[in-house]
């Protein structure tokens, strides 16, 4: 099974990203300032530098090395220098867990 709870909504404050592991997989889990949940591949395409580690705002996350940005939805850079997107993976809340299915692959990278 490729769905697994990887934290609480506790763990995980409006604006920032944590690192978790999620069927095999390393992942940046963010939570936008809105409270949407977010998870994708852990590793900047342009530079392969943690984005667990950079910023969250307005539905993106940024690469704190070179500022790539992409966006949490599509997985999409949306700042240069990255052209590649990163995965993205179906995120699940059940009350206060945060469950992500790195099965299902939801962006463009998929493609």
């Amino acid at each position: 099974m490729s769905r697994e709870r990887v934290a609480s909504l506790a763990d995980l404050k409006p604006g920032e990203a944590i690192q978790v592991s999620a069927g095999g997989k390393t992942v940046a889990l963010a939570r936008e300032s809105n409270g949407d949940v977010h998870a994708v591949a852990d590793l900047c395409t342009h530079a392969a530098v943690s984005l667990s580690e950079g910023m969250v705002e307005d539905c993106t996350i940024e690469c704190w090395l070179h500022g790539s940005a992409f966006d949490l939805r599509s997985g999409k850079p949306t700042v240069l220098p990255a052209v590649t997107p990163v995965e993205v993976y179906e995120v699940s809340l059940e009350g206060d867990d945060v469950y992500v299915d790195t099965a299902v692959i939801t962006n463009a990278a998929a493609s």
